[in-house]
């Protein structure tokens, strides 16, 4: 199990040099010397005829790679920098000493697709935009600890923001996923003014979107300029239709591919198969929903837990590719608490707590779709693993790009799949089911001390284990494989095409 040093982390020391090197590469090869132009084809599953170029509601990998690559990020999560991130549209941050006060600094000398120039205005308008334009709750993350409505722009490359309590962990939040928009925007179609690497030259929902490299991108001013001319974004929802256009010509990348068709692969002629590595991988969960009266009794929601035999998930479903989770997010990240007790496959004692909360032979339906690799093979485990302790569990199945569409009724279900993408937990906690865990999280982003917030940190996260509602058998690698040709794909929450290149 690997665990970052959180002091070094946050900067007061130097950096993880494995788990950066693993996320600054990718396809299993190092990026070569800028000198490759050309199209490159990538193919992801996408999210079928609603796809839709508005990130902000957009679930799928494909969604934000594709915003990733037209909109600039204000900036990355990166253990390796002293702030922990590597900044893009903005240059800096300051935070004052009492963790209340975030002064953004904008990059000059960035310039929309239109000539305007990026300003403190639009990066304001950029943090407000999820709300303003109804995104999904994980893009309106920055909005739950920062007072927008009270943030001042102090002149055309500052933007200062209050929180709303202290926390120390705002750089991250600002960084996570958050991209640059003109302030107005409304809409997002071929034609939307952008400042990213490339930009939109055709658009066609579930089936391909057209990128050409943008000449005005501010790229060089930080060490991250794309050499393709061209990368055309295919959408192919069935994970045997991409390996076979992988293998046939007709891409050069594909992504989350099934770690079955990965042992396929893995050693065929001119063809890379890549794993992500920690902290770099999803953790998949399985959430129960304390409104359906069953799981509002904890002792039901500990036995699901111990129900699970997460072992056989990874040996067969993952086939050894994906890392032992115990319920409980961020595995990789420095705040995750490794020396928790790992949670057993103990289908007896589950089988009791069943009785003892008189939930014998209780009836659940599991609903899942395909959105990350193995996540419906794995539902399918856990069906099992339920009905052998008794519960008349059944799946439903969605099609891809189904399970979040409708997000509301989604949180509404009573026992789905889900996941996070990789990224720290106390920022991304979301509250509501254990308020003593919630107040606790409280104090880990905005205690005096360092060791304060750890501790903090560390007892929520017990609590979790104990009495929460989720299931987190695993975390999951994305695996994507390239033609051997292709180099520079960088691996983070989901593949950053900006520096792929393409050999002669």
């Amino acid at each position: 199990m690997v665990e970052l040093d959180r002091r070094r982390f946050l900067g007061l020391g130097a950096f993880t040099a494995a788990v950066v090197a693993a996320g600054l590469t990718g396809c299993g090869t190092a990026a070569t010397p800028a000198q490759n132009i050309g199209r490159l084809r990538a193919a992801f599953a996408g999210g079928g005829a609603g796809e839709t170029l508005n990130y902000l509601v957009g679930p799928t990998a494909l969604d934000f790679v594709r915003a990733r690559l037209v909109h600039a990020a204000l900036g990355m999560i990166d253990v390796s920098q002293p702030d922990g991130v590597r900044y893009g549209a903005l240059e800096s941050i300051d935070v004052s000493d009492d963790l209340t006060t975030y002064t953004l600094h904008v990059r000059p000398g960035i310039a929309f697709t239109d000539g305007s120039p990026l300003t403190a205005e639009d990066i304001l308008y950029s943090l407000r935009a999820p709300a303003l334009l109804q995104g999904l709750p994980f893009t309106q993350i920055v909005g739950r600890d920062f007072d927008l409505d009270n943030a001042v722009i102090d002149d055309e490359h500052t933007l200062t923001l209050p929180t709303l309590r202290p926390i120390a962990d705002g750089r991250l939040l600002l960084c996570q996923s958050m991209l640059a928009i003109k302030a107005g925007t409304t809409e997002f179609t071929n034609t939307t003014v952008s400042c990213g690497p490339f930009v939109i030259s055709a658009f066609q929902a579930g089936q391909e979107t057209l990128l050409t490299r943008n000449p005005d991108y501010f790229g060089a001013a930080i060490g991250d300029e794309p050499t393709l001319d061209e990368i055309q974004l295919l959408s192919i929802a069935d994970d045997n239709a991409r390996v076979a256009a992988l293998t046939g010509g007709q891409a050069d990348f594909i992504s989350g591919i099934t770690p079955a068709l990965a042992q396929n692969l893995d050693g065929a002629d001119g063809v890379v198969v890549t794993n992500g590595e920690l902290p770099y991988a999803s953790c998949l969960r399985f959430v129960m929903n304390p409104s359906f009266e069953p799981f509002a009794d904890v002792r039901v929601r500990q036995a699901f837990k111990l129900a699970v035999d997460r072992q056989s998930i990874i040996d067969n479903v993952y086939y050894g590719r994906a890392y032992l989770g115990n319920d409980i997010p961020a595995l990789g990240f420095p705040t995750y608490h490794s020396a928790l007790e790992q949670r057993a496959y103990d289908p007896d004692t589950a089988r009791d707590l069943l009785e003892q909360a008189g939930q014998s032979g209780m009836s659940v339906e599991l609903t899942v779709g395909p959105e990350l690799p193995g996540m419906v093979e794995t539902a399918t485990l856990i069906v099992e693993n339920l009905q052998a302790i008794g519960v008349d569990a059944t799946l439903a199945e969605l099609p891809a790009g189904q399970l979040f569409a409708d997000y509301e009724a989604y949180t509404a279900l009573p026992f789905a799949a889900g996941y996070n993408p990789p990224a720290l937990f106390e920022p991304n906690h979301t509250p509501g089911v254990l308020p003593e865990a919630d107040a606790l999280v409280v104090t880990a982003r905005g205690g005096l001390t360092e060791d304060e917030r750890l501790d903090a940190s560390h007892q929520a996260q017990q609590l979790l284990w104990e009495n929460g509602n989720q299931i987190g058998p695993v975390f999951v690698p994305g695996i994507d494989a390239a033609v051997d040709a292709v180099s520079g794909v960088r691996d983070q929450q989901f593949p950053d095409l900006t520096n792929a290149r393409l050999a002669e």
